[in-house]
This record gives structure tokens, sequence and C-alpha cells, in this order.
């Protein structure tokens, strides 16, 4: 990295912390999408005529207080966020050296509504591990069986009074996935059917009472990354919210606005490709 680099990154945190500081806005998940995008096109390389290589490995750090709001998505975010990576890869025709994956962690140092982006390249395969994602937790599944009821022996437990103690057991080989239903008084749905056992796949959801159980595959963060080599490329990102930005230009539209947050991309705008109800509501 050059000075200039270092010039340049140092007061673009020091203008976005004076702009979080002032506004308060919490950052919105279209313009995590902005800054992935960013640095796939900041940390790309051209290899040779017909090849461009870009970061696969993103980790998005927020500020306590909007990591919290963020997390509620739970799982979903994050699963978002790497189909965003997936097609800005396919549009530009960049190559990854595995399969994309995006993290969003809390940086205390940071302040609300400034967010900050490390890119880098993990080479080969990503390990997939099953996960149930239950009221926006995700429960990491071990090899073997897991059981899932309202009883205090469960491995993971349903506060549902829908639910048995001993409700449902899910197992796992380490290639596939079985959900078994034990004799439940209420039964087990998928897809609205009840069932008696059933193969899982990405993004199969079980009904238990009102309580909803999403099975997952989701990356191993197990690798070590090693940063993307491309020569005086700023590894982050800060980025102060739209909401900051338009604040900025006109002071006045915070008071007419009632202090709003910023809203989603327009349909006509250069959206993510997600839908429009998804950006709403954080």
């Amino acid at each position: 990295m050059g000075i200039l680099d270092s010039v340049e990154r140092g007061l673009e945190r020091a203008v976005n912390g004076a702009f979080a500081r002032t506004f308060r806005s919490g950052v919105q998940p279209v313009e995590i999408a902005s800054a992935l995008k960013k640095q796939l096109d900041v940390g790309s390389v051209i290899v040779d005529r017909d090849r461009t290589l870009a970061p696969n490995r993103f980790v998005v750090r927020v500020s306590e207080s909007d990591g919290t709001r963020l997390q509620r998505m739970g799982g979903q975010l994050e699963t978002e966020l790497v189909g965003v990576v997936r097609k800005h890869a396919a549009r530009q025709e960049y190559q990854l050296l595995g399969e994309p994956d995006v993290e969003i962690r809390v940086d205390p140092q940071l302040t609300t509504g400034v967010l900050e982006v490390d890119a880098s390249q993990v080479k080969g395969g990503v390990e997939w591990i099953p996960a149930l994602e239950v009221d926006g937790q995700r429960h990491q599944l071990r090899t073997g069986t897991t059981v899932i009821g309202r009883g205090s022996d469960c491995d993971i437990r349903l506060n549902d009074t829908g639910a048995s103690r001993q409700h449902l057991q899910v197992l796992w080989d380490g290639k596939a996935g079985l959900a078994r239903d034990l004799g439940s008084t209420n039964g087990s749905k998928i897809n609205g059917q009840r069932f008696r056992e059933a193969a899982l796949s990405p993004g199969t959801v079980i009904t238990i009472g009102q309580t909803q159980l999403r099975f997952q595959l989701v990356p191993a963060r197990t690798q070590s990354a090693a940063p993307a080599q491309r020569p005086a490329a700023a590894p982050t990102t800060a980025v102060p919210s739209q909401h900051e930005r338009d604040l900025a230009r006109d002071p006045q539209q915070g008071s007419r606005a009632g202090g709003a947050s910023s809203a989603a991309p327009s349909a006509g705008g250069d959206s993510p490709g997600i839908d429009q109800d998804f950006w709403r509501g954080l």
C-alpha cells in the first residue's frame, strides 16, 4: 500500500466518523451490498488476457448498535449478500478461487452508521456445515443426532407450547440430512404437509407448532484467508449511510423527513437484484 493510499484512507475514516457522530443513521443492507461490489472491483487482479481474479471472502464490520439490528435477519442477510457477490462477479466476468463467503462482525471501535469491509482470497473449496436457523439464531448441527423440542434436555430447545418435549430429531451423516418426527402430539410439517421422516435439502423449512426451522448449509470459517494481492489497493472501505450523505448535502432534509432512515433502491435503479422487501424494515 502506498503513502497516498494510507492518507486517503485516513481522511475517509475521519470524514465518515464525523458524519456518523452527527447524524447517527444506521447501516442499511443495500449499502453493504454496494460496499461488497466496490471491494470486488478494487480487489480484482488481471492474471492474464482472459482471466481476472477477485476476492471471495468478505468480513463486514459494523458498530454494536448496527450489528444488533442486522442480526435480527439471522443468516438470511449473509445468504442474500453472498448472492450479490456471485451476481456482480458473473456480470464483471471475475473468477473466484472458491465459493464466496460474507460474514458480518461487530467492531466496538466503529460508530453507528459506519461499515468497513475486509476482502481477501481463500484458495480451494469451502467446507460446508449443516445448521438450523430458529428465530433468527443459527444452530450448527453435529454429526449424528440432534434432538429438538420443548424439554430442557433437548439439543435445541423451543419456547413453543405446540412442541412436544422431544419433538423431532435431525440426523446428519456428514453428507446428507434427515428429519424424523419422534411421535409428537401435534406433528411436524414441511411445506404444510405432515411427515414422519423426510430428507433435508438446503432451504427446507420445518414447522413445529408456531416455530419455523430452516435447514441450511453454511460455509465453515476455519480457513486462513490470504489478502488479495493488488498493488496500492485498500483492503477496507468505510462507507457513510446514504441518509448521512443526503443530510450532509441538505441539513434541512432531516427535519423534513422526520429523521427517517434511507429507503431501499427504486425498482428502476441499480438494485442488487434482491426482493425489495428484503432491504426494508431493518
